[in-house]
């Protein structure tokens, strides 16, 4: 999903899942390394595509800097993991390589289920 949020909170309730949520802008140089090296991977792509929604939001554009506000978004890539109301269970900034953002799956998984 890109760009709709509100779609990806209903689906994340529809679905009981967590929502993964690449806050980008197109100017990121590390956010293009993302998209090119890590997004790509199959293992993290399996992992991302079987626990989360995901979405990919500019926070330039649209809703983005709204979005960016409420989260306090101030360096990117951010990458935040909320839950189906929209709150935050982790989050971390800058690139990642694929073993490292499977890690911060699991680790946004763990933290969920101890709410």
């Amino acid at each position: 999903i890109e760009e709709d949020w509100k779609k990806a909170l209903q689906q994340a309730k529809e679905q009981s899942k967590l929502i993964f949520l690449d806050a980008y802008t197109s100017w990121c140089g590390p956010c293009k390394l993302l998209k090119r090296n890590t997004f790509p991977d199959k293992n993290a792509g399996d992992f991302f595509n079987k626990n989360f929604i995901n979405v990919a939001v500019d926070m330039e554009k649209g809703y983005g800097p709204a979005l960016a506000q409420q989260y306090g978004v101030n360096a990117y890539p951010s990458l935040i993991i909320a839950d189906a109301e929209g709150g935050i269970v982790v989050y971390t900034r800058g690139y990642i390589n694929p073993k490292q953002l499977i890690e911060f799956g699991k680790y946004g998984l763990s933290r969920n289920k101890d709410k």
